[in-house]
């Protein structure tokens, strides 16, 4: 069995084309919308001339929907290829976005390809694709944990060609500007499994039925993710996205690559702190040396250093795995866990490292740590993924007398 790490020469030069467009085109624009230096921010209608140019120069440069077949206008790069480019593309706050392969819709797109019905998908995929629209995903609800789609409360009933549909979501990211919902409801009373019990439905918006209660508050601000009370709302039956008590099955299928997707990004903002940690530490003198040479920034340095690399091989494991077509449930789960915690870590010693100035906002470090914050429920919560890994370690065990199944089945 060949190991290689390396890319094609054609990768390669995608990987530098991505590179070079980040730094010469998305961070400047970033800048000038965020109001670097003494600079005003951008705001209303220059704010959003800019980032609509940046992503006509990302399509004209053929940077455009890394993740979708090039028969929807994406490059058709595989898994373990896009871990590259989101790793280079999320260097910037922009960057996914800029793309076209950011959260919730990259998800959302990769979910209407594999189960929508030829006529929803010029509807909704088309559009989304072409960036002329956003998207949300509705599963998850304040009464019961978000992390057992089994438990949801949001219910619907038949009426002729219409269901009528009732509940209560919140945490729904881009809901308050998106153009359609992807939302899922209970249908079934009864399954014969529990998993069986939810469908998915497509939700055109703004609808009827429909309410936008606010846009929830968090520790890095108002940034869309709303509570939304859904009162008898009609949907036509024909709105329904796979089958009847698929949608559990539908989510499955949608959070798997989206996981990974997310630690493809981390990385790249791991992999920023750690540069910046780096960089403070050459130049910032204390105590009768520059800090790179006392031992306790070394062992953060090192630690970080370990985390890192760690997190880059699970991430293209856990993509090859993807790519072959392979079960990759316990390494995708995993893969979130462990890489959304050292996102964490190395943001926090990069912090430490740069102490009160790294606390501030003027350095990036702050936000980011406030965005990092929620990685570690976001997608499946970390004490989930640990007890699912640990059902499947000990089922490994118990099926073949080893846990080498549970722990990647890799040639060593």
């Amino acid at each position: 069995m060949a190991i290689d790490f390396t890319l094609s020469p054609e990768l390669e030069a995608i990987r530098d084309r991505v590179r070079t467009f980040i730094n010469e085109v998305v961070k400047p624009g970033e800048a000038a919308i965020e109001g670097a230096g003494d600079n005003e921010p951008l705001e209303g209608r220059d704010r959003v001339e800019m980032l609509i140019d940046m992503r006509k120069k990302a399509a004209a440069a053929g940077l455009w929907l890394p993740h979708m077949p090039e028969e929807w206008g994406g490059m058709g790069l595989g898994h373990v290829e896009l871990a590259m480019v989101q790793a280079e593309a999320a260097k910037s706050y922009y960057g996914p976005w800029v793309l076209n392969c950011q959260a919730p819709d990259e998800g959302n797109m990769h979910t209407l390809l594999h189960w929508a019905t030829p006529e929803q998908a010029e509807k909704y995929l088309r559009p989304l694709c072409e960036g002329k629209v956003w998207s949300c995903f509705a599963m998850t609800e304040p009464e019961v944990a978000g992390s057992d789609p089994t438990l949801i409360q949001t219910s619907g009933y038949q009426d002729g060609e219409e269901w009528v549909l009732n509940g209560h979501k919140w945490f729904i990211s881009n809901a308050h500007r998106a153009n359609f919902a992807i939302l899922i409801v209970r249908t079934e009373d009864d399954p014969e499994l529990p998993q069986a019990a939810n469908t998915a439905f497509i939700i055109d918006l703004p609808h009827e039925g429909w309410n936008e209660v606010r846009q929830i508050e968090t520790m890095h601000g108002s940034t869309g993710h709303s509570e939304i009370l859904i009162e008898d709302l009609r949907v036509h039956e024909r709105q329904m996205l796979g089958g009847r008590g698929q949608g559990h099955m539908l989510g499955q299928y949608r959070l798997g690559p989206a996981r990974l997707a997310h630690c493809m990004r981390w990385i790249a903002q791991a992999e920023t702190a750690l540069d910046m940690m780096v960089a403070r530490s050459l130049e910032r003198f204390s105590h009768g040396s520059i800090l790179a040479e006392k031992q306790g920034i070394q062992w953060m340095i090192a630690d970080s250093a370990m985390e890192l690399y760690q997190s880059k091989l699970m991430v293209l494991h856990a993509a090859s795995k993807i790519d072959a077509q392979e079960d990759f449930k316990s390494e995708v789960s995993m893969t979130k866990h462990f890489v959304a915690n050292a996102l964490n870590r190395i943001i926090d010693r990069s912090i430490q490292v740069h102490g009160a100035l790294g606390y501030s906002t003027d350095t990036p470090l702050a936000h980011m740590y406030q965005q990092a914050r929620w990685a570690r429920f976001a997608d499946g919560a970390d004490e989930v993924h640990q007890f699912r890994i640990a059902q499947r370690t000990i089922a490994a065990y118990k099926d073949h007398g080893t846990t080498r199944r549970a722990t990647g089945d890799l040639p060593v």
